[in-house]
């Protein structure tokens, strides 16, 4: 047993997991699960900086989460970066910020690392109760990793769409006007094929959805009154569902989106460009899987991903 440190920074959040690790028995115990929104990726795809309000954010968080990492004792940290610090010009002062927060060094990983790590997140739970093939897909910030297997990843994409992202290209109107939707659709859609020359995505059994877009949506196809992981991880729904969800969330303006008791604060103002993300996706892979020949009817929600990726990889290390 290894008690370990996961930490995740992504484009719109940083997020930490502190969790025992038995590799051998292939367990994973949770001892805290946490996020702050932090927006690292803020003006990112415009400038191709991160901006220097963002970059004292996300240092603040990885202080606050040293401070936590070491009161419960932990033995190793992994620190992984993804789309926005991959993107930006001055990610070597994100680097040495995060050493010298932490004392290890940030992981700016790949588009096929992120989505290994994600396979291996939510598969480990997953694969006991649901039919492989999996396609996983980890809806980020910045980008959106497609990922298909059963125990292994056999095909990964990154497309360089995800909330954040859409949100400062396209989403300026309150609630997005027609035209702003139909560019960002344009966008997902054109990135959709791209992927599908590397990802055989009709080949997907079970499609399963990961990160703070999808549970978010989740939680509104469910009828949450307030957040609920517990609820939330593992659910199954139609497929009719989930592009309900994200139309009713796309076509609501930011104080209907606010009022909703299940949204984070940091995510009412990207949300939207998110939902629009996930329903094409969805809507891509149903046609897909169809025209493979199959029917993909419904969609699972994780909340295991990246994060309990990386704290299987630091445990195997």
């Amino acid at each position: 047993m290894t008690r370990v440190a996961a930490i995740d920074c992504g484009t719109n959040s940083i997020r930490l997991l502190v969790a025992d690790v038995d590799p051998v028995a292939g367990t994973l115990v949770d001892l805290d699960r946490r996020m702050e929104v932090v927006r690292l990726g803020q003006g990112v795809d415009r400038t191709g900086r991160i901006a220097p309000e963002a970059l004292e954010r996300t240092l603040d968080a990885a202080r606050r989460y040293n401070d936590i990492c070491t009161g419960l004792g932990v033995e190793a940290v992994r620190f992984v970066a993804t789309s926005a610090s991959r993107d930006a010009e001055n990610r070597a002062d994100f680097v040495t910020g995060v050493r010298e927060a932490l004392g290890v060094e940030p992981e700016v990983v790949d588009g096929t690392e992120e989505a290994e790590l994600s396979f291996r997140g939510a598969t480990g739970v997953l694969a006991g109760s649901h039919p492989g093939p999996f396609l996983v897909v980890d809806l980020g910030g910045g980008s959106t990793e497609l990922v298909l297997g059963t125990d292994s990843v056999e095909a990964a994409y990154s497309m360089d769409v995800g909330c954040v992202r859409l949100t400062e290209r396209h989403l300026h109107t309150d609630p997005p006007t027609s035209a702003e939707i139909a560019r960002s659709r344009s966008d997902v859609a054109a990135a959709l094929d791209t992927a599908s020359a590397h990802v055989p995505l009709g080949k997907a059994v079970t499609l399963v959805g990961l990160a703070g877009t999808v549970t978010t949506v989740t939680a509104h196809a469910l009828g949450l009154a307030a957040y609920d992981s517990q609820v939330i991880d593992g659910s199954v729904l139609s497929v009719e569902a989930v592009l309900a969800a994200c139309d009713d969330l796309l076509s609501r303006n930011h104080a209907d989106r606010a009022a909703l008791g299940f949204m984070h604060p940091g995510r009412v103002d990207v949300i939207g460009a998110g939902a629009l993300v996930w329903r094409e996706v969805v809507s891509r892979v149903r046609d897909e899987v169809a025209r493979a020949g199959g029917a993909l009817t419904s969609v699972v929600t994780s909340e295991h991903d990246i994060l309990d990726g990386i704290a299987w990889s630091v445990a195997q290390r």
